[in-house]
């Protein structure tokens, strides 16, 4: 009997916990370190798990350690920092950067790797936290075939749907270009909804129409469910990681040499949230800040109709 690699997690958030859970309750033996919430972290001691003193340590005890950071900056500090992963690389080590990242410095840090005989997979994720807690991810892979099959059982602790995209730093493509239609329709949705507040047509009217027409999607729903329920948790993904991922699109295009008008004017309205401070918001409160922008509440225009 193969016996099971020791797995190591950095990045114990929103997506973070829950996907940790997974693999501890899946049996495997599992290395954490988080930040300065403790809650994650103690939870997760709770089932058995062990905190490492840094991504040094754990590096030398893990065979394979997840990363689901913020940007590639913490991930690019997270291995090459004076205490990071490369301080305590040993040959065979797999890094999984689940985190929605760049794809060409993903590329740079798999060659960092590979120079130590260590190897880097990007599996990004799709879906909510929700699905984290319930070990039913989906998870965009970039990697070799050969790695792809030694790391498949752990990600299947976590992801109900998985996805070899190609080589490493694909996955992180694949991932920014669904990040790009997700906070276009945010973009999209805020500006339909204010102009239909203008106009006279309320957001449950727009929800009630869209929904289950041929234009309906999870996205509307749990963005609607913010406009008309004012829920804040419906969708809980930062105005701040939307504005970053927007950001590597650009990046990716214009080193591509594409041109992508949409991307960047949706980019500039996550932008804005960003320039006066609310860049905690969640996307779906982005129609609050497009209202506001064109003299229009709206939270007191979901009120208004709610009560008739």
């Amino acid at each position: 009997m193969v016996e099971k690699p020791v797995i190591g997690f950095i990045g114990l958030g929103l997506m973070g916990h829950g996907m940790a859970k997974n693999i501890r309750q899946k049996g495997y033996d599992l290395w954490v370190r988080g930040r300065s919430n403790r809650a994650p972290i103690e939870s997760l001691l709770a089932l058995g798990a062990k905190e490492a003193a840094s991504p040094a340590d754990m590096a030398a005890k893990c065979d394979i350690i997840h990363l689901c950071l913020s940007t590639s900056a913490q991930v690019e500090d997270v291995l090459r920092g004076s205490d990071g992963i490369l301080a305590g690389v040993r040959p065979g080590l797999i890094v999984i950067d689940t985190s929605t990242a760049d794809p060409g410095s993903t590329v740079k840090l798999a060659d960092e790797l590979m120079s130590r005989g260590a190897h880097m997979v990007d599996a990004p994720l799709g879906r909510t936290p929700k699905e984290a807690e319930a070990g039913t991810l989906d998870a965009m892979v970039g990697c070799d075939e050969a790695l792809f099959d030694t790391v498949k059982p752990v990600i299947e602790c976590w992801a109900g749907t998985i996805k070899r995209i190609g080589p490493v730093g694909s996955g992180h493509k694949m991932k920014l270009l669904m990040n790009f239609i997700g906070m276009s329709y945010g973009a999209l949705y805020s500006e339909v909804v204010v102009l239909g507040a203008k106009i006279g047509i309320s957001p449950q009217t727009i929800r009630d129409v869209i929904g289950p027409s041929r234009m309906g999607n999870g996205f509307f729903e749990t963005f609607m469910r913010y406009v008309v329920d004012r829920d804040r948790d419906a969708h809980k993904f930062a105005i701040s990681n939307a504005a970053k991922d927007l950001r590597y699109i650009s990046n990716i295009a214009a080193d591509a040499r594409v041109v992508t008008v949409m991307a960047s004017a949706a980019r500039h309205y996550y932008a804005h949230v960003e320039a006066i401070g609310r860049a905690d918001d969640y996307v779906p409160m982005l129609s609050d800040h497009v209202g506001a922008l064109n003299g229009v509440n709206m939270e007191s225009e979901s009120k208004k109709n709610s009560e008739k």
